[in-house]
């Protein structure tokens, strides 16, 4: 699964693209597009810019892009690679250069006993548990962490509005998300660990997109993982369930950045991601869904309204 050279990393990107735009109705245009611009002002060096599998994800990374091409920098988009295990070794590699991550599930990744759960503390100690060669950007105000929902009809059904609620439940509940969830620290076994609730599992690969809202509509699942940021949420009258145990950790939109970006790189992102509010993301997101508008226009739109490109 995990690759070793550019051309692998080409090809999977490519592959990607074609099935996360058919879900999502996302399209990024060509992913692997050097940006033009000629002579930088970062020495002439292309900056590599990669995302997840995620629509959601593809967007902030374009804002990225053409954020960093405003000012001159060359820009080379290895969007829509997949999830953090097979992207991580690749950033770890060197083999790209930025990438827009989130605070609570990337340190799960590296630290999956951390006790960690507010913003501040999480982002602290995620700065300090990075490899060597990377180093977190300033985060952002913009949340999109994963979150547990059901149905409107299954809340009033069961009384349940929050994840302790669960366990009242005398019917049995099927948890649906990406394949990885089945083993993240806050899947079944975390929420078994944390609220005592068991759950069935079942793999449904769009992550929370179309086919996972039609799965927990239709019934076939009773709970569903759907990022917090996705406009769904609120078009189907779903209902996210409080956790007032803190399984899932605070989890804002991070830069994740190679010894590549220089402080001068760095301040124009991080601008960027000062400018991002949750609700600007919940906004983008709905144009992409709902709208099925491309991610350059609607990167190119949020940069021009906040006066950053």
């Amino acid at each position: 699964m995990f690759r070793t050279g550019r051309g692998r990393l080409v090809a999977l990107a490519a592959v990607a693209v074609g099935a996360t735009v058919a879900l999502a109705g996302c399209a990024s245009g060509d992913p692997l597009d050097e940006g033009s611009g000629g002579e930088t002002s970062g020495g002439g060096e292309t900056i590599v810019i990669g995302s997840q599998a995620y629509y959601s994800n593809v967007i902030i990374a374009e804002i990225y892009a053409q954020a960093l091409e405003a000012e001159g920098y060359t820009v080379q988009r290895e969007f829509e690679i997949g999830q953090r295990e097979v992207y991580l070794p690749e950033l770890e590699a060197g083999e790209i250069d930025l990438f827009p991550e989130y605070t609570g599930n990337l340190l799960q990744y590296y630290v999956p006993d951390t006790e960690a759960t507010e913003s501040e503390a999480v982002y602290e100690e995620l700065t300090g548990a990075l490899p060597e060669g990377l180093r977190a950007l300033d985060q952002s105000p913009a949340t999109d962490q994963d979150s547990y929902n059901v149905t409107s009809a299954f809340s009033e059904e069961f009384g349940v509005t929050s994840l302790e609620d669960l366990a009242g439940v005398t019917e049995p509940i099927t948890l649906g998300g990406n394949a990885e969830l089945e083993t993240r620290p806050y899947g079944p076994e975390g929420l078994k660990a944390t609220y005592g609730v068991d759950v069935g599992f079942t793999a449904i690969e769009d992550s929370g997109g179309a086919l996972t809202v039609k799965a927990l509509v239709d019934d076939q699942v009773q709970m569903v993982n759907i990022y917090s940021a996705d406009p769904n949420i609120a078009t189907n009258d779903l209902v996210t369930l409080e956790d007032p145990e803190g399984l899932f950790l605070a989890s804002h939109v991070v830069p994740i950045a190679s010894e590549k970006v220089t402080d001068e790189i760095a301040a124009v992102i991080d601008e960027v991601s000062a400018a991002m509010s949750a609700a600007d993301l919940v906004a983008l997101n709905d144009q992409s869904v709902n709208e099925q508008r491309n991610a350059e226009d609607i990167a190119a739109d949020w940069l021009a309204e906040k006066g950053l490109a």
